[in-house]
């Protein structure tokens, strides 16, 4: 009996459209995370790895979309060929059974060292653009939690002797920018 044709989907955030991804490909199950790529550690991709069995093909849109470096792409591609799954990105038009050539894993390697590099390139001009907004007085940062009355009355309320963790709950900030408002003071 032949698998499931299962899909994997990713986008980085929750605004961002999935369903370009797969279109018109034939999937009798799909996983869908919207979170970063920049490691392993997301929901459908963990439930995915521990569903999909041998026999079943996985299907991605492209090699980013499973991993954003060639380490962690090698090694769930690794993972899931040995498990007996045939993996296909759609893009690259490569598939990876677990019987690899040489020539197969040459493919892999440099289409997610391509992948690694464009990461590393979007966040270079990123870094880019935000100095130059910063020298044209463009970019401001991020937006500050509290106002200059709450963060007075944080200080005041802390240096009262109040739970911080209470507190960081009631203003609806983390312990970490507590802290931080805090250390402005002193």
């Amino acid at each position: 009996m032949a698998g499931q044709r299962i899909g994997y989907i990713r986008v980085s955030t929750l605004d961002q459209n999935t369903q370009r991804q797969l279109e018109g490909v034939q999937l009798e199950r799909v996983f869908t995370d919207k979170a970063s790529g920049k490691d392993v550690q997301r929901p459908q991709l963990e439930e995915l790895l521990r569903f999909i069995r041998d026999g079943d093909t996985l299907v991605v849109h492209s090699m980013d979309r499973l991993a954003r470096n060639l380490d962690d792409l090698r090694s769930l591609v690794q993972t899931l060929t040995r498990k007996g799954v045939r993996v296909e990105f759609v893009k690259e038009q490569l598939v990876f059974t677990g019987e690899e050539s040489p020539l197969a894993n040459l493919m892999l390697s440099v289409m997610g060292a391509f992948a690694e590099f464009e990461r590393a390139l979007i966040g270079e001009r990123q870094r880019e653009g935000i100095t130059l907004a910063k020298a044209r007085g463009a970019y401001r940062g991020r937006r500050k939690a509290l106002s200059s009355e709450k963060a007075a009355e944080l200080r005041d309320r802390a240096g009262a002797g109040e739970p911080k963790t209470g507190l960081a709950r009631e203003f609806g900030i983390s312990r970490e920018t507590l802290y931080q408002y805090l250390k402005a003071d002193g």
